[in-house]
C-alpha cells in the first residue's frame, strides 16, 4: 500500500491538493470489490479515480502486462498515459492504437509495461501477433465503454476479453449512466457508483440562440464576439461543416481552429496544443472532442448543430461548468425549426447583441520545436534556452510540451519576432533545431 507521503507526492505531481468525494470511494471500492462501475460526468476526476488504486495492485516484481485499458479513441488513450507519467509511479505505461507506429510498439512490448492503454483493434491485432503476454493481466479497465460500443468495438471487445484468463478485477468507466452492458463483458453483482446525478449543478446554464438565417454563421459569428474573447467549443454534426464554419469565422476576423477524426493524427494534434495553450481560442469541433480529451474548461459551449441522442448532448456540455465552475451552453437554432424532444421547452431564448468588437487575438502563439524526449530535450532545456539566449522574460513563456522527437512552447505574440531572429544561429545543447511559429510545420515523429 502507498504510505501517505507517496499519495502526497503524487497528487503534487498532478497538482491536487486533494481526492474529490468519487475520487476516495471509487478508490476503495476498486481496490476492494470484484467488478466496479463508476459513473461520473465528464472533468469530475475520473482517469485519476481508477489510476491510483491501479497503482496499488502493481507488483513489482511482475515483469509483464499486469493492467490493460480499453479505449475508444487514440486521444483518451494518450491522456491517460500523460496522466500515469506525471504520477510518477515508476511503473512502465506504453500506448497502442490505430495511426500510431507498430513497429514502435512493437519494439516498446519487447520490454513489456506494467499498465497497457490501447484502442480495441490496435490490441487486437497485437493479440493476433502474440505481442504481449496476457497470463499476468489481473485487473480490466473499459473507459468510456459506452463510447467503445456506440463505436461499434463489440467484436473486438469481445475477442480480447476472451484472452484474459487470469482477470481478477474489472473497472467499467462512463459518463453516462443509460447503458446496457454486454454479457461478453462477463460482469457480475458489480459494485456501482453513480454520481451522474449528485454531480448536476446548477453551474451550466443554457440559453437558445434563434438565428434569423437558415445559414447560422453571421449568428455565431456575432455570438462568439459577444463572449469577451473569452474560448469556446463549436460543435456540429459533420466533418465538411466544422471546416467550413472555422474557415468563415477566420475570414470574418475570428482566428478559429476545427477539429474532426477526418484529420491526419499530427494535424489533430497540433490543433489541440493550440487550444490547450491559449494560441487558439475557438474551436469548432464534431463530437469526438466532446470526452476524452485533455483540453482545459471554457465558459462557453456552442451547439451549431444539436446530436441526435440526449447523452452526446449531455457530454458535449460536460466541457463547461465542470467541478463546480459556472459555464453556459448556447443552442443555435434557425428560428424556423424545431428542437428534438431532449431540450426544454422553457429555455430563456438569448438575444445577442450586434456590432460587437471582433475578440482580441491570443496573447500566445505556438513556437514549434524539432527536438523532443528522444533527442534528450526536457521542459527545463527549453525554458533555459528561451530566457538566456532568447532574451524572453518568465512571464513571456506559457504553456510547453515536450513531445518524442518535437516541442511546443507557447510564447508571448509581441516577443515571436524578436525571439525567432535572436536565436537563429543559437544552438541549444550543443545541437542546432528548427524552430519556428507552428502553423502547419507538424511533420510525422520520426519513430
Amino acid at each position: 500500500m502507498k504510505t501517505k507521503i507517496q499519495l502526497d507526492t503524487i497528487l503534487s505531481n498532478l497538482g491536487i491538493d486533494a481526492l474529490n468525494e468519487m475520487q476516495v470511494a471509487a478508490q476503495s471500492a476498486i481496490i476492494n470489490e470484484k467488478d466496479t462501475i463508476l459513473l461520473s460526468p465528464t472533468g469530475s476526476g475520473k482517469t485519476i479515480a481508477f489510476l491510483l488504486p491501479i497503482l496499488e495492485l502493481l507488483k513489482a516484481d511482475v515483469k509483464t502486462v499486469q493492467c490493460l485499458v480499453i479505449v475508444p479513441s487514440r486521444e483518451l488513450a494518450i491522456q491517460i498515459e500523460q496522466v500515469w507519467k506525471k504520477m510518477g509511479t515508476g511503473y512502465k505505461v506504453n500506448v497502442c492504437y490505430g495511426g500510431h507506429s507498430i513497429d514502435t510498439e512493437l519494439k516498446n512490448l519487447t520490454n513489456p509495461p506494467a499498465l497497457l492503454i490501447g484502442t480495441p483493434g490496435r490490441l487486437t491485432d497485437h493479440l493476433e501477433r502474440e505481442s504481449f503476454s496476457t497470463d499476468s493481466i489481473h485487473t480490466l479497465v473499459l473507459d468510456e465503454f459506452d463510447k467503445s460500443l456506440q463505436l461499434g468495438f463489440q467484436d473486438e471487445m469481445s475477442t480480447i476479453i476472451s484472452q484474459l484468463r487470469n482477470l481478477e478485477k474489472k473497472i467499467l468507466i462512463s459518463a453516462t449512466s443509460d447503458v446496457e452492458i454486454p454479457d461478453f463483458i462477463q460482469v457480475a453483482s458489480p459494485k456501482t457508483l453513480n454520481y451522474t446525478e449528485e454531480e448536476k449543478s446548477n453551474a451550466l446554464s443554457i440559453k437558445l440562440v434563434l438565428s434569423p438565417d437558415k445559414d447560422k454563421v453571421d449568428t455565431l459569428f456575432q455570438l462568439i464576439c459577444s463572449f469577451n474573447s473569452e474560448p469556446a467549443l463549436i460543435f456540429c454534426n459533420h466533418r465538411e461543416v466544422a471546416e467550413r464554419i472555422s474557415d468563415l469565422l477566420t475570414a470574418k476576423g475570428i482566428q478559429t481552429g476545427y477539429y474532426h477524426g477526418g484529420m491526419d493524427q499530427d494535424d489533430r494534434e497540433r490543433v489541440l496544443i493550440q487550444f490547450r495553450n491559449g494560441s487558439l481560442r475557438y474551436l469548432v469541433t464534431t463530437d469526438l472532442a466532446a470526452r476524452g480529451l485533455d483540453i482545459p474548461e471554457m465558459k462557453h459551449v456552442v451547439h451549431y448543430h444539436l446530436p441526435s441522442k440526449e447523452s452526446e448532448f449531455t457530454h458535449r456540455n460536460g466541457r463547461t461548468a465542470r467541478m463546480h465552475a459556472h459555464g453556459t451552453a448556447y443552442i443555435l437554432l434557425f428560428k424556423d425549426d424545431k428542437a428534438p424532444d431532449y431540450i426544454p421547452n422553457n429555455l430563456n431564448v438569448l438575444k445577442v447583441p450586434v456590432n460587437k468588437p471582433l475578440p482580441e487575438r491570443p496573447e500566445f502563439a505556438t513556437i514549434y520545436v524539432s527536438g523532443g524526449k528522444k533527442n534528450k530535450l526536457n521542459k527545463g532545456d527549453i525554458v533555459g534556452f528561451f530566457l538566456q539566449k532568447g532574451q524572453l522574460d518568465k512571464a513571456d513563456l506559457g504553456l510547453i510540451e515536450v513531445k518524442d522527437f518535437i516541442s511546443f512552447a507557447a510564447v508571448r505574440s509581441s516577443k515571436v519576432k524578436s525571439l525567432l531572429t535572436i536565436i537563429k544561429d543559437q544552438k541549444m545543447k550543443g545541437k542546432k533545431y528548427k524552430i519556428e511559429v507552428a502553423r502547419n510545420v507538424i511533420k510525422k515523429e520520426e519513430e
